[in-house]
């Protein structure tokens, strides 16, 4: 059989794999049969030029009709592009997800450098680890972080360093920035982060250990993932400062708030509950 080549969300063409499908679904927590039954419909229908866009939304639709969880969990990648339009709710989950992982977090902190004062995303400390990390949030899955993301990151986190150095208590702190994106870094961009030290992490970097992974494995899935809420209603809570499935199912009354009618309540809180279950 020839091979059939689908067109990624960069332009670039690949050949289609559906192993690549398969795991996504399994990741998600999809039912082995169901798994089977949906990849076997992607094969039949995926043609070339065929964009991985429409591949996603054949195989959400198929999810979505069977398992509402396994469906939310499918779509974590749009889910985090939804928060926006601005970076800020990415920034927060960031944090969050940093202070789950035992550092105690900072969102959105002025910080004096040696030379000028900056506007950091996230403070992070734990023990002797004191890292300043910036959040590039984009909408479009299309856009990479290139090189001068970390180039222009590390300039700001030298000028910030040098005044973190000469505050008391700090001579034996391990002082790093970093860079967190809800896409993907160029092979430039991760070469020059390893280079200087940065923390890295995107989408799927460092490998088992990237955005994917780590929100998986902490049940920290925003709540622009849940197929029981509408846009608008998902707008509605990202306005009150609301990112989380977890804050959703801690106060239930939230929905109530913003509207959302009773006789959804339950479906919507249930999902929330189950995406809050590590792995």
């Amino acid at each position: 059989m020839d091979k059939i080549y689908i067109k990624k969300a960069s332009g670039e063409t690949a050949p289609f794999e559906i192993e690549k499908v398969i795991r996504s679904l399994e990741r998600a927590s999809a039912d082995k049969l169901l798994v089977e039954e949906i990849a076997q419909d992607i094969e039949k229908a995926v043609y070339d030029g065929m964009t991985t866009k429409k591949i996603y939304q054949m195989a959400f639709k198929m999810l979505k009709g069977k398992s509402r969880v396994s469906a939310s969990k499918y779509k974590l990648k749009k889910a985090l592009m939804e928060l926006g339009p601005t970076g800020f709710p990415f920034e927060k989950l960031i944090g969050k997800l940093m202070a789950y992982e035992g550092f105690s977090t900072q969102v959105g902190v002025i910080v004096q450098g040696n030379c000028v004062q900056h506007e950091v995303d996230v403070i992070a400390q734990k023990d002797n680890n004191h890292y300043m990390i910036e959040c590039k949030y984009h909408s479009d899955q299309g856009r990479f972080c290139n090189v001068k993301i970390p180039l222009y990151i590390h300039s700001r986190f030298l000028d910030v360093e040098k005044q973190w150095e000469h505050q008391k208590g700090h001579e034996a702190k391990l002082h790093k920035g970093g860079v967190y994106t809800n896409t993907r870094f160029t092979k430039d961009a991760v070469e020059y982060g390893k280079c200087v030290g940065m923390l890295l992490t995107s989408w799927d970097y460092p490998k088992a250990d990237g955005l994917k992974d780590r929100i998986d494995k902490s049940g920290l899935h925003p709540l622009t993932a849940l197929t029981t809420l509408t846009k608008v209603e998902k707008t509605k809570l990202l306005d009150k400062g609301i990112v989380l499935c977890k804050e959703l199912h801690e106060s239930p009354k939230l929905l109530e708030q913003i509207g959302v009618p009773k006789s959804r309540h339950k479906k919507v809180l249930e999902d929330s509950r189950e995406l809050c279950e590590i792995r």
